[in-house]
């Protein structure tokens, strides 16, 4: 964990609240000594609290405003490893909090604090000493891929998942079969849980099943165009408030613990073991409520 990292990030503005957590939670995985910050996808969505395709997401706003950049790696065997993230510790401003258009200054900077200092944009070069943001990043980091062809299990295993989802699509409407795989595959080379792109296409396939069949896209535009992507991010909307929904229930099971409430009768041994170890409630409290673990 790097403080000078939480700090910057902390210090941040123009973000929406929901990119700012996955901003902090980068920082807190910083590496003051090393550099280095590479969780890996689920890890951050995990700490985060959200899905995969919210936090992907976000991580495009972070990249679009240059706080954050992604370093693709191998992962030795052939496939994708966690990303390396940069963090550009001399970025102070979110895209909101920008002046729009910017301020020009000598050397194509651009003025980006309220105070008037000024971040250089250009690549390899450092921020001026007048900007009193300290830059603690390597600008001559480089970190390529690892390129390694893929193991035959591995790759056997990539094309039957892809198979199986584009079996998924309407098939009156399939056409380009090769352009349809390799786009599936490069989005599941991104992140994207093959079971989620399953779900997506089997969404799809069930509101287009009513349709006049010239309505329904041809797989290699639906795919190419990444329509899918609205059937994952609402996917992991519904997974995110089902999980706040459970949270919230629990919470109530709880304070009827905690308070011994006459409802304690309601609550079962499997909900009792979910909040024990969610550490809700203690085993005393438990106890105090007539209930057993």
């Amino acid at each position: 964990m790097s403080g000078m990292a939480l700090i910057w990030a902390a210090n941040v503005k123009g973000l929406k609240p929901a990119a700012k957590i996955v901003l902090i939670q980068l920082a807190d995985f910083h590496n003051k000594e090393t550099g280095q910050c590479n969780p890996s996808a689920q890890r951050l969505a995990d700490e985060c609290e959200m899905g995969r395709a919210t936090l992907f997401r976000h991580m495009t706003t972070l990249e679009e405003c240059g706080l954050v950049t992604r370093h693709a790696r191998g992962d030795g065997e052939g496939g994708r490893g966690s990303n390396q993230y940069e963090l550009h510790l001399d970025i102070t401003l979110g895209p909101s909090a920008r002046p729009k258009g910017g301020v020009s200054g000598p050397d194509g900077v651009e003025s980006q604090n309220e105070t008037g200092g000024n971040v250089s944009k250009m690549r390899g070069k450092s921020p001026s000493v007048e900007t009193g943001v300290v830059s603690n990043r390597d600008r001559n980091l480089t970190i390529e891929p690892v390129k390694e062809p893929p193991s035959r299990k591995r790759e056997a295993a990539e094309d039957e998942e892809a198979e199986k989802i584009l079996a998924a699509y309407p098939p009156d409407r399939l056409r380009n079969k090769a352009a349809c795989l390799a786009q599936i595959e490069e989005a599941l080379k991104d992140g994207i849980a093959p079971e989620d792109m399953l779900q997506a296409v089997q969404a799809y396939a069930t509101d287009s099943a009513g349709f006049t069949r010239s309505k329904v896209c041809f797989s290699d535009n639906w795919f190419q165009s990444r329509r899918w992507q609205a059937y994952v991010e609402k996917q992991a909307e519904d997974r995110e408030k089902a999980a706040a929904l459970q949270a919230d229930h629990h919470a109530r099971l709880a304070g009827w613990i905690c308070d011994c409430s006459p409802m304690c009768k309601h609550i079962t041994a499997p909900q009792v073991t979910v909040l024990l170890a969610s550490k809700l409630v203690t085993q005393a409290q438990i106890q105090a409520a007539g209930l057993r673990s």
